[in-house]
């Protein structure tokens, strides 16, 4: 249970966010002296916190005890579910072919990569293909972009939708010729009206934001992807106590992966680079710590090879380890237009 439901007043709620306690079970079993050590209140309000925490805690293990016993899943099912999860294109066809068709909804895939290598519009390249009709191959859904470092270009988007749209209509002659009824028109303005955009300027903005999700998309049910750009940028700067900050990343990620198993959406993480020293060398990974890699399902990772762009599957459950090229284009993500161009198995 989330502890913004628990009737604490905002400052309370604002205190423990920025501690990173965000949820009952990380906050239950801290001494009263700590928490007011660590919220700076008095003991006499840690104890008045931790005691609507208990009462919440208490509610939400009888609610929650049926579930619980009939929450089990058969093998066999899991394999079906797998086998007919929808997919959302990249507007490249060799990178939808590693990706066993684009990226996976009710799954976490983490992108990450150099600046300038195209992240940004890889993200926004999914939230305007999510939009795509059923009778095209896409969706038909509806986007959330959380902006964290205000990279996100409108005036780009208006392009990459401008792009889809003219690419739908021409299927729609092409396959329906004669047939007016059959004809999808979706103008550029109705894709920027399916991507809602939240733009965060802290980490406790982010946490808030990441917890507000569940109900934002159970009153949107239409949402098939949550794209944050970065997951990064506000857990790299002023965190002396990596304890604190460990705990935080901890908690998004659980509360990513749920969302996405609950709510069947696809959830894209896009990542920065770091320099990291192993083997008496330099070399680049992708920030957060390696405890951090665990947060995603899959795992992306884009590179520069030469002057051309590839994209590596660095970790999948499902998918072999594979890389392939593509381009940011004027019309956005799209095939490369190399001679050379190679996809490689690993």
């Amino acid at each position: 249970m989330e502890l913004v439901r628990l009737p604490l007043s905002a400052s309370q709620k604002g205190k423990l966010i920025s501690a990173g306690y965000t949820t009952i079970e990380s906050v239950s079993s801290i001494p009263p002296s700590q928490l007011a050590l660590e919220l700076n209140i008095s003991e006499k309000e840690a104890l008045e916190i931790l005691k609507c925490v208990s009462d919440g805690s208490r509610l939400e293990s009888t609610s929650n005890s049926r579930a619980i016993v009939t929450g089990a899943q058969n093998a066999w099912d899991m394999l079906q579910e797998e086998e007919s999860l929808v997919r959302i294109t990249t507007s490249c066809q060799d990178l939808d072919r590693i990706l066993g068709g684009g990226i996976s909804c009710k799954e976490v895939t983490e992108i990450g990569g150099v600046p300038g290598i195209g992240k940004t519009q890889m993200g926004i390249q999914l939230a305007v293909n999510v939009q795509i009709p059923y009778d095209y191959g896409g969706l038909g859904g509806k986007a959330v972009y959380i902006d964290t470092e205000g990279s996100f270009m409108v005036e780009r988007a208006l392009q990459l939708a401008e792009a889809c749209s003219d690419e739908i209509l021409e299927y729609s002659r092409l396959y329906h010729k004669g047939s007016d009824a059959c004809e999808v028109k979706m103008l550029p303005n109705d894709f920027l009206e399916n991507i809602f955009y939240f733009r965060v300027c802290s980490y406790t903005e982010q946490i808030a934001v990441i917890s507000y999700l569940e109900k934002f998309i159970t009153e949107h049910k239409d949402v098939k992807v949550v794209i944050i750009d970065s997951i990064t940028f506000h857990f790299r700067q002023d965190f002396d106590d990596m304890a604190l900050r460990t705990r935080l990343l901890g908690g998004m990620a659980l509360k990513l992966m749920k969302l996405a198993k609950n709510f069947g959406v696809a959830v894209v993480l896009l990542n920065q680079v770091t320099t990291k020293f192993s083997d008496g060398s330099f070399h680049l990974a992708l920030a957060l710590g390696d405890s951090w890699s665990h947060a995603a399902t899959n795992r992306i990772i884009l590179h520069w090879n030469g002057n051309e762009r590839y994209a590596y599957i660095d970790k999948s459950p499902s998918l072999r380890a594979a890389s392939a090229p593509y381009s940011v284009t004027a019309k956005g993500i799209r095939n490369s237009t190399s001679i050379n161009k190679r996809i490689k198995n690993m």
